[in-house]
């Protein structure tokens, strides 16, 4: 292993470990709550690389108190993926309350509110990042949930609505005054989506704004990028998504820089492919084969990128009707690739 280039600050995990609420942390990697991707099995796999925090999939909060079958599938939390908290989303401050008693039945840590997803279907139904543009309202849905809840509440937004509405300074301390025991701050804004570099500066004005821990989220890739993250905003965690699709080992990568200032590398493809078996083995293992097939071709793609090839093994992908079709192709693709 090398060494980066020196970051000014020094970063030892074991001499400053995060609190939330009380709620402790071995790590300063956390997992982002990826609808479609951070389920159970994901999860427990970026635990098993050092993630130091996990989060459901977006729940519906009026689906859980309506009792959907889908939501509550979502809630469901393994005892080997702790410590874990549940996100739930919605825009009604009492149904957002309503529904955290069968969140609890799911023993989650923390609870999370959706205030950043930029997808149009929830943008749509006046949840996630929409509440940006009416900071009343977050402050008043924060307000309930943590009235409501026994465990720690966190919000997850972003740094405005667009550019001419960039208000995560006051959203920030709006929660607060809720009582909001941290937040996690995407440096974009909902118009922005996934494009253009993140925004350090928004990042750094909240943590300053604020006396509550604040995570820092937003191309995050490996231990690099995640110590030049916390130096220049100084927040006290950061929160990988993207960068963490068919890597689960960034969390380790992330460590060992934050730990030790040292690089660990990218896996062998041998060891990418094995990872990736282990990953979507353990999805069938709980989502049954048919569904766990549909669902790991999208796992199985990300799992090859940048592997000579990759093109050709994607379109082989998309067709698998079966784990031990799967399991042929990454033979192959070791064997090619040595």
């Amino acid at each position: 292993m090398k060494k980066y280039g020196k970051i000014h600050k020094k970063f030892f995990i074991g001499n400053d470990l995060l609190k939330i609420g009380n709620v402790k942390f071995n790590s300063k990697a956390f997992l982002a709550p990826m609808a479609g991707v951070a389920d159970m099995a994901f999860r427990e796999l970026c635990v098993e690389y050092g993630a130091g925090y996990v989060e459901s999939e977006m729940v519906s909060s009026k689906g859980i108190t309506m009792t959907d079958r889908k939501s509550k599938e979502l809630l469901h939390l393994s005892e080997k993926e702790r410590p874990a908290g549940i996100q739930i989303f919605g825009y009604d401050p009492f149904i957002m309350a309503q529904s955290i008693e069968t969140v609890m039945e799911f023993k989650p840590e923390i609870i999370d509110i959706n205030m950043g997803c930029p997808a149009p279907k929830i943008v749509n139904n006046k949840s996630g990042s929409s509440l940006l543009r009416n900071p009343a309202l977050a402050e008043s849905i924060v307000k309930e949930v943590v009235n409501a809840s026994p465990v720690p509440v966190t919000v997850k937004m972003r740094a405005g609505w667009d550019n001419e509405s960039i208000n995560a300074v006051e959203i920030a301390k709006r929660v607060e005054q809720a009582g909001a025991s941290a937040i996690i701050i995407h440096g974009r804004t909902r118009e922005q989506m996934y494009a253009l570099p993140i925004n350090f500066d928004i990042i750094k004005q909240v943590k300053q704004a604020v006396n509550i821990p604040v995570i820092g989220n937003g191309d995050i890739t490996d231990g690099l990028s995640a110590a030049k993250m916390i130096e220049y905003t100084n927040c006290d965690a950061v929160m990988v998504g993207r960068g963490s699709l068919g890597r689960p080992w960034v969390f380790s990568q992330i460590n060992g820089y934050l730990n030790h200032e040292t690089v660990i590398p990218e896996p062998p493809v041998s060891e990418r492919m094995r990872v990736m078996l282990k990953h979507i083995n353990r999805i069938c293992e709980y989502k049954g084969e048919r569904i766990g097939i549909r669902e790991a071709r999208k796992h199985a793609a990300w799992y090859t990128k940048g592997i000579r090839g990759t093109a050709r093994y994607k379109r082989e992908i998309c067709s698998i009707e079966s784990i031990e079709q799967l399991e042929e192709i990454a033979f192959r693709i070791a064997s090619e690739n040595q």
